[in-house]
């Protein structure tokens, strides 16, 4: 069974039927040639012993679908790269409110890629292909979704639906929606200072291209899925009317604290003496349970009839900032960042081109200049846990701020060095993704790297009843824990840079984004102008510590003159000045060192060596051969030059043996004469 959906100028192709028939449901999804496996199955019984949603969505990449093999010695696909883990992300976030509060079987979704075009991107194929999968099986998913990439012409700022790689590049705008036929659930964008009304009319956009998709599919479910499973509904809570009735005053009173422990210690006080006295295992389960559903209650309560927050600042109101940069000896540059009870420190590393990033995907791109890594340490909110490498969320939240920084970061030819920031969690109460781009800008200002604006982040949040709602500026973790939305917003003074929202709703429309986003640039500006009061502008230079890293651009014929046979010529000039070079295949020549001399005597020494020699100029050589004619004096490495007999004694003495003047390793003072159509060099002795 096949469905074609026109999305812009390409069709999506969705079949089912062919592959994978035991899975509960299963599709194949294709954009251009880029083609995803889509599998959705659940357990038989529900998970026991878990208070959420047992989801899990997984891609699997495979090398052959782009026509690779994998690096290194295994020579098969192992842990997901990143590219894996986001698209994982962004597949799970719009599918994860839809399903019933109360679900608890297992849930897996499976995304296999099966082509890889190298010209469309898979993400936005993987989501609409969960959705096929999902609204296919007996699951009972509130869908379908549709998802889709909003891109922006260069020349004439038109919008172009499901752009290719190359349109992403050249494009100012990255912008991916999914959600279902009625509204928004999930947004996630990269931008080049996109102004606020630019980004409404793409959500606009997309929001009609996704209606559409979720119609289609819905359709199709319709006629080709199985029946839905039946759900029980869950039983009414026996201790909820009576702890409503007792204590929700109490419960509202409690969460309104300007300090988060001792809210939560007010809480527990509350809990406590309900429980007091109770030794019935199942009892304490329900009415722990109906406790936390009447915190949520009482939350709801507090933002949307009282319209006030549970630490009383402002529903547009930013927590205290302070900023400091230079916080670290040595460090090539940091910035620490607090917004209320969140820090984070952001760690600068700069180092020559050679060490940037190698890829091994299944994308186009073999390189990234710019990394930027987020870490959350269990102490950041005050808990213990094994330390594993980075979770999924930690990668999201470093590519997000990645995303965010990413305009602003001066190109190669301006600033040749590879860009490494580390931003460390120190504490946390929400926003911490943020507060990491904070952070990060000043570090990055701090190390005296020239980027195009100072960006800030702010994340906005919403608790919305009916018709009824408020947009919170920069939430903290209750809020956003017990709140509808969690709409993370970067940019520059100019526009936005970044966005991702995470929905608990159904969704929510364009206009009510209009909204957050207007609020949200209020509190950027805001936090721009207290970041503008530490540092200004970037440090004119970088750091003592930092590697000094200058560029040259050669004829690309003269590259392997540079390397000489078997590296002898770039080994030897990087052992004599203590250097690093490396050269592009486009005649590019890095050198980087500590020492700002050898950098500028090496790059002295590579123009002078690649460089056309021209009759009269002078040299200082070195002799590296002589013979009965005369000797050969290296004018650079690799060009030599002849100093004929007649010519080898500065006042033109008449010479009987070349080793009587000169011998190898000698350093002469020679003037060129001229150089023949061979390229032969004749030179003449000058006094030294």
């Amino acid at each position: 069974m096949r469905l074609e959906i026109l999305v812009g100028d390409r069709s999506l192709v969705l079949e089912t039927g062919k592959l994978a028939k035991q899975a509960g449901g299963s599709v194949t999804t294709r954009l251009g040639d880029t083609m995803i496996l889509s599998t959705a199955g659940r357990s038989k019984r529900p998970r026991p012993g878990v208070s959420f949603l047992p989801l899990s969505v997984d891609i699997e990449e495979r090398m052959p679908s782009a026509g690779k093999i994998p690096g290194g010695f295994l020579k098969r696909e192992g842990r997901p790269s990143d590219r894996a883990i986001l698209t994982a992300r962004l597949t799970d976030r719009p599918l994860r409110p839809l399903f019933p509060k109360n679900y608890r079987n297992e849930i897996q979704v499976i995304g296999t890629v099966l082509v890889a075009d190298q010209e469309m991107p898979y993400d936005v194929v993987s989501m609409v292909g969960a959705s096929a999968a999902l609204s296919l099986s007996d699951l009972p998913f509130d869908g379908p979704i549709g998802a889709v990439r909003v891109g922006r012409g260069p020349e004439d700022g038109s919008f172009i639906l499901n752009p290719t790689y190359a349109q992403i590049e050249e494009s100012d705008l990255d912008l991916v929606v999914a959600g279902t036929k009625e509204a928004i659930t999930m947004v996630e964008a990269g931008a080049n200072e996109v102004t606020e009304d630019v980004m409404v009319d793409a959500l606009q956009l997309a929001q009609t291209v996704v209606q559409t998709q979720a119609e289609a599919i819905e359709k199709w479910a319709a006629e080709h899925g199985k029946p839905k499973q039946e759900i029980e509904a869950p039983e009414e809570n026996p201790f909820l009317a009576q702890i409503r009735s007792e204590h929700y005053s109490a419960i509202k009173d409690g969460i309104v604290n300007t300090d988060r422990r001792a809210r939560y210690d007010d809480l527990e006080a509350i809990e406590e003496q309900i429980l007091e006295g109770r030794e019935d295992e199942g009892e304490i389960a329900q009415i722990k349970e109906a406790f936390s559903k009447l915190e949520k209650e009482a939350f709801r309560d507090l933002y949307v009839n009282d319209r006030k927050r549970t630490d009383l600042r402002a529903l547009d109101e930013i927590r205290p900032i302070e900023a400091e940069v230079g916080f670290l000896p040595r460090v090539h540059g940091t910035g620490l960042f607090s917004r209320g009870e969140t820090q984070v420190l952001s760690s600068l590393s700069l180092a020559d081109l050679g060490l940037k990033q190698r890829l091994d995907t299944l994308e186009p791109a073999v390189t990234k200049r710019y990394m930027h890594h987020y870490n959350f340490p269990p102490y950041s909110t005050g808990e213990t846990a094994f330390l594993r490498g980075p979770k999924r969320r930690e990668i999201g939240h470093g590519a997000l701020a990645e995303r965010a920084l990413l305009p602003v970061i001066p190109g190669e030819e301006e600033f040749p060095y590879a860009i490494r920031i580390i931003s460390e969690v120190l504490e946390s109460n929400g926003s911490s993704s943020m507060a990491s781009v904070c952070g990060s800008t000043l570090s990055l200002m701090d190390g005296g790297v020239p980027i195009k604006a100072p960006v800030a982040g702010v994340a906005m949040g919403l608790v919305k009843e009916g018709d009824d709602y408020v947009i919170l500026s920069d939430i903290q973790g209750l809020e956003d824990h017990m709140g509808d939305m969690d709409f993370k917003v970067a940019g520059t003074r100019d526009g936005i840079t970044a966005l991702q929202m995470d929905m608990k709703i159904t969704g929510v429309s364009a206009e009510l984004l209009k909204e957050a986003l207007g609020q949200a640039k209020t509190g950027r500006l805001h936090i721009l102008d207290i970041m503008k009061a530490t540092i200004a502008d970037p440090r004119p230079e970088t750091s003592d510590y930092a590697p000094r890293v200058e560029a040259l651009t050669i004829p690309k014929d003269k590259i392997g003159l540079v390397i000489g046979p078997g590296g002898k010529t770039i080994n030897g000039m990087q052992d004599e000045y203590g250097v690093s070079i490396s050269i592009e295949d486009d005649g590019v020549v890095y050198v980087s060192g500590l020492d700002g001399v050898s950098v500028k005597s090496a790059l002295a020494t590579i123009h002078n060596m690649t460089k056309d020699i021209e009759s009269g100029e002078i040299y200082t050589g070195k002799v590296v051969k002589t013979t009965n004619f005369g000797a050969f004096v290296e004018l650079t490495p690799g060009r030599d030059g002849l100093l004929h007999i007649s010519r080898l004694a500065p006042g033109k003495e008449r010479v009987e043996r070349v080793e009587d003047v000169v011998t190898e390793g000698d350093k002469v003072k020679v003037r060129v004469l001229e150089m023949d159509k061979q390229g032969k060099i004749s030179l003449e002795r000058l006094e030294d």
